[in-house]
């Protein structure tokens, strides 16, 4: 019980620092590159830092995607989901707390939702693969570069169709966060949420078509 309270606290802080990263750069006021880098950034080195521990998922698409590739107990997926939600929700109130009267109002974007289901799937679909290939497989055991990689896929999503064609939010609970930042309407939220769960699971299967362990 004691372990699973250290993986549960470790997703929580992982995803705070994640989203209050995506509101800080969102919502103050950063401009050009520097929202993507921030993000990519921020998950690259939460990824470093609690991956020994938890898993570095920080995302319920990618905890689902664990979860059927084998890596995550199903008795431990919905925890998991909670507490990554729960981090997200932290985020956005200490962000609401810590920026009151500082937030620039940004009107609610209204993505066109056949591009934002396509593009959410894509790059969500691309993140949970990149977390199954390089962090949970005996052929990729002890890399260094597995934080690079997960965080570098979410750079180019965002890069590619954040707040283009979709939000960007490649994980329900970011998703989440941006519906309570009022970043995009509720629909939407619920929309992307449902392609960010079903690419986690195609990731998924994707994974087990694609890999064969060692002496297999």
């Amino acid at each position: 019980m004691k372990e699973n309270l250290k993986k549960y606290l470790t997703e929580m802080i992982g995803t705070f620092f994640l989203v209050l990263t995506i509101a800080c750069t969102g919502l103050l006021g950063a401009n050009g590159v520097i929202a993507p880098l921030a993000i990519g950034a921020a998950l690259m080195v939460m990824v470093y830092a609690g991956g020994h521990i938890s898993g570095g998922h920080y995302n319920p698409a990618v905890s689902l995607a664990a979860c059927i590739r084998g890596a995550l107990s199903f008795k431990q997926f919905i925890p998991y989901a909670l507490v990554q939600i729960i981090g997200a929700v932290l985020a956005v109130i200490i962000f609401g707390i810590m920026a009151k009267g500082t937030i620039i109002v940004i009107e609610p974007a209204n993505f066109g939702l056949k591009g934002l289901l396509i593009a959410e799937f894509l790059f969500t679909f691309a993140l949970c693969y990149t977390v199954l290939q390089t962090a949970t497989t005996k052929n990729t055991a002890g890399n260094s570069y597995y934080g690079l990689a997960i965080g570098f896929i979410v750079l180019v999503g965002a890069f590619s169709v954040g707040g283009t064609l979709c939000a960007g939010a490649f994980n329900p609970a970011v998703a989440v966060a941006a519906g309570m930042l009022k970043l995009a309407p509720w629909a939407l939220i619920l929309f992307t949420i449902l392609a960010n769960l079903v690419a986690g699971i195609c990731a998924a299967i994707a994974f087990k078509m694609t890999y064969t362990e060692p002496n297999e």
